[in-house]
């Protein structure tokens, strides 16, 4: 018996709720059973009332509003314990056809992925503006860079996941879970992979993007942040390896005219070696600090999904694969 669960993040969509069920499939093929689940987000309107009446079949209801990035991992957690097989997460504004969802499960089925990202068609999005799509694609780049994956739509939340896969996820980020999960799935050996797939018509203005300028601030901090834990070698060390270099042909000038006798008026090259040596050190050196924090993550990581496993292999009495 493989059962799919389909989570939808909602956060006050008694309005758009009803549209996005509506189009959710009951059936797929491959799949025995196919169960709805919403992550209720401290809603203050009827959401989860309109979720029951149209047949929901498992609420989440956190206390309180805590952001997209910890409902997203309550509603995993729960589509965990609830023996799920495979879980599709999609959004509760209906931005993504729900017609597509056996398109994003058939990779999982037939065994040639773990985690299936759903690719929109960011350039041909109208509502989209030119510096959002600018954004998204440079932020994708970031995400293939760091999880040696070919994600072109890093930050759609239209995706499908092995039980397997949803046991290693880990979100730290309070904003978003996409770009995080993504890299942790590549890092960890994991078969990604993104198949295209349609959008709807905008509902509603995104939650997530409240300006242009909030947008662009957090699009650029999450691709610093990117490169700083996943990739800290090249972070670190390639500006100050550059600090280093120009610390040392500024050095090289100094000695040039010190020992032509002019090493007096000089004095400023010989400071400014001593700076840019002494911050291209640091530099190399919070790389390899933060390279080895890198490792212990990856140990930390791994003893949480032998953890969850065990967990689960005593709830269900064995660990069923999918594919």
């Amino acid at each position: 018996m493989t059962k799919l669960i389909i989570q939808i993040p909602c956060f006050n969509e008694e309005d758009a709720l009803p549209i996005s069920l509506a189009e959710l499939p009951r059936e797929i093929e491959g799949i025995d059973t196919v169960e709805w689940l919403v992550i209720d987000d401290g809603s203050t309107d009827g959401t989860i009332a309109v979720a029951r009446a149209l047949g929901v079949d498992h609420v989440v209801r956190m206390k309180r509003n805590s952001g997209l990035a910890k409902v997203f991992m309550a509603g995993v957690d729960a589509c965990l314990r609830l023996g799920a097989d495979v879980i599709v997460n999609t959004d509760a504004d209906n931005q993504y056809c729900a017609a597509d969802i056996p398109k994003l499960v058939a990779p999982i089925l037939d065994g040639s992925a773990d985690y299936v990202i759903g690719a929109r068609p960011i350039m041909e999005i109208e509502h989209f503006s030119p510096i959002k799509k600018m954004l998204q694609r440079l932020g994708s780049w970031a995400v293939r860079v760091a999880s040696d994956t070919e994600i072109p739509d890093a930050p759609s939340g239209f995706r499908a996941m092995t039980r397997q896969t949803a046991l290693r996820l880990n979100v730290l980020s309070e904003y978003t879970y996409t770009i995080e999960t993504i890299i942790q799935a590549g890092r960890a050996g994991m078969q990604v992979i993104s198949v295209p797939v349609r959008v709807n018509d905008d509902l509603r203005p995104s939650r997530l993007v409240k300006s242009i300028g909030s947008y662009v601030r957090r699009s650029l901090v999450t691709i610093v942040r990117i490169f700083m834990i996943y990739k800290p070698v090249r972070f670190f060390m390639a500006p100050g390896v550059v600090l280093i270099s120009a610390g040392v042909v500024v050095g090289l000038r100094f000695v040039y005219y010190y020992a032509n006798g002019q090493g007096d008026g000089h004095i400023q090259s010989l400071i400014l070696t001593a700076v840019l040596l002494l911050i291209g050190a640091q530099l190399a050196l919070f790389g390899l600090i933060a390279e080895l924090q890198g490792a212990n993550r990856k140990l930390l990581e791994d003893i949480q999904w032998r953890t969850r496993r065990l967990e689960l292999e005593s709830q269900f009495g064995v660990d069923r694969e999918v594919g």
